[in-house]
């Protein structure tokens, strides 16, 4: 199972996260997000990580020439899409970015835009099922209904997200089997600021699953 810890904003806590257990790590390219990091402080981030990890941008809304930007500077081996990307835009990225792995988070506020999920499928590579939230793009604490996920079976490979904590990462995954997990808010001190003995507590939570 992939591991995603997301908003890492420095780079002492990104190499201690990735020896955690880590196998993902996310950096927020959004300026309104309070985990905002830009292409320089990925690079800076990334430069202490192994090769093995994954190094995934997380963008929302935001033009194709600006991501490929990112990506080359920043050294990012993948691309989230945490907006209200269309099938279309996602597969212009795809098309412009076609070594890079591409994620379309879908922001779930009702069980019936699952079904969202059929028509991403083809244009990228994994999804992320997020808790919605009329204000906030992610980050929020908020979980989604578990039991409701029970059937969501997409074609490709998929990430839970949205107010997973190291208290209720073993709940959540005796309901659901998805492919990763994607943490934020419930590993932080503060927005961008991690806390590693969460982390490490993630760890000893999911092996004991």
């Amino acid at each position: 199972m992939r591991v995603k810890i997301c908003g890492i904003t420095r780079p002492d806590q990104g190499a201690t996260i990735a020896a955690l257990g880590a196998n993902a790590l996310g950096f927020i390219c959004v300026q309104q997000s309070p985990r905002f990091v830009d292409a320089i402080q990925i690079q800076q981030i990334q430069q202490q990580l192994p090769p093995s990890i994954a190094r995934i941008g997380v963008f929302m809304d935001t033009d194709v020439e600006t991501i490929a930007q990112v990506v080359k500077i920043g050294g990012l081996t993948a691309v989230q899409l945490h907006g209200g990307e269309s099938v279309e835009d996602c597969q212009a990225i795809r098309d412009r970015l076609p070594q890079i792995e591409l994620i379309k988070a879908l922001r779930i506020r009702r069980t019936w835009e699952l079904e969202m999920a059929a028509d991403y499928t083809p244009a990228v590579d994994w999804l992320l099922l997020d808790a919605y939230h009329p204000e906030m793009g992610g980050g929020t604490g908020k979980t989604l209904n578990w039991e409701s996920l029970q059937s969501f079976k997409p074609d490709k490979p998929w990430f839970l997200a949205g107010g997973l904590r190291p208290d209720n990462i073993k709940q959540a995954l005796k309901l659901i089997q998805p492919d990763g997990i994607d943490l934020s808010s419930g590993v932080e001190i503060t927005p961008g600021e991690k806390d590693l003995v969460a982390v490490q507590s993630l760890f000893a939570h999911i092996n004991g699953a």
